[in-house]
């Protein structure tokens, strides 16, 4: 008469032991311990291309924009080619692997062999980094490299960035809706001014087409632009820069026309002088024309 309470108590420690252990084993069978390779890539911008395969990741765009992204919490992926060359994003995330920082950015545009466990969580595939080996370090393109630009003045006339070799060219990329671009005009002006007797010369490439004239006469008279406009830039131009399709982009050309610097976002107009002064003589840099009176104009006028 005794025996059914404790065979009732039994069955029920033994149903709830089934059931611990169907929870285990799916926990188990969701998460794989698996080997990736693949490259590091910011989970974000990797997604401002269609398609990876034709805009491959790693230009000095990618990695301003992934480190930007860092700044402000989002984590990087690995990007592992299936079977049908089509990418697969996962989610890095710590595991026992040591890591030098709090994120994966230092590896990013890298390839790398990871191994570790993998999950799904809400849609999104992610893999507990366990081990991290680089294969393959893939860097923006090195500097100093040549620079090519040839467009149309506002006259229509055509210009090539080519015959500004033997001075400092500071090229902006911008367009009259991007509102950064409006926003750093007048600091570009002003940096014309101060660094034209050195020999610098600014360049605002705009994207607007030739047909909205119109629109950048009318800008470049209200902010009082003083250095030559060319119309019509294209994203090939850009990339050919490194900096991406985004805008604002600039870039400082040296006197023997290669790209020696770059800056995808708005300038920091401090920061840009004294970048500018390392390129440049930093003595006769520091003592540029702000002590004198006379206002200092453009090498070429606008």
């Amino acid at each position: 008469m005794q025996l059914r309470p404790r065979l009732k108590f039994m069955n029920k420690y033994f149903l709830a032991a089934v059931i611990l252990l169907l929870s285990i084993s799916t926990i188990f069978s969701q998460t794989k311990n698996e080997k990736l390779t693949g490259q590091v890539v910011c989970s974000l911008c990797w997604f401002e291309e269609e398609d990876r395969n034709k805009s491959p990741y790693g230009n000095a765009a990618d990695i301003e924009c992934a480190v930007e992204c860092a700044e402000k919490g989002k984590g990087q992926s690995i990007a592992v080619k299936n079977e049908k060359g089509e990418f697969v994003l996962y989610e890095m995330e710590k595991g026992s692997f040591a890591m030098k920082a709090k994120n994966f950015l230092e590896f990013v545009p890298k390839t790398v062999e990871i191994e570790g466990n993998i999950r799904e969580s809400k849609g999104k595939k992610i893999i507990k980094v366990n081990a991290l080996k680089i294969v393959k370090t893939v860097e923006t393109p090195n500097l100093p490299v040549d620079a090519k630009l040839a467009l149309n003045d506002l006259s229509g006339v055509p210009q090539d960035l080519k015959t500004y070799n033997g001075r400092f060219v500071v090229v902006n990329f911008w367009a009259t809706w991007c509102v950064p671009c409006k926003e750093e005009m007048p600091d570009l002006a002003t940096i014309q001014n101060e660094y034209a007797p050195l020999g610098v010369q600014v360049i605002g490439a705009t994207a607007d087409e030739e047909k909205d004239k119109a629109k950048v006469l009318k800008f470049v008279r209200e902010v009082k632009v003083n250095f030559p406009i060319w119309m019509a830039l294209k994203n090939a131009d850009m990339e050919a820069f490194g900096v991406g399709k985004a805008l604002p982009a600039t870039v400082i050309v040296n006197r023997e026309g290669k790209i020696v610097w770059r800056k995808v976002g708005k300038i920091d107009a401090v920061e840009f002088r004294k970048e500018l002064d390392k390129l440049l003589d930093a003595k006769v840099a520091h003592s540029k024309m702000r002590d004198k009176k006379k206002d200092l104009s453009s090498l070429v006028p606008a």
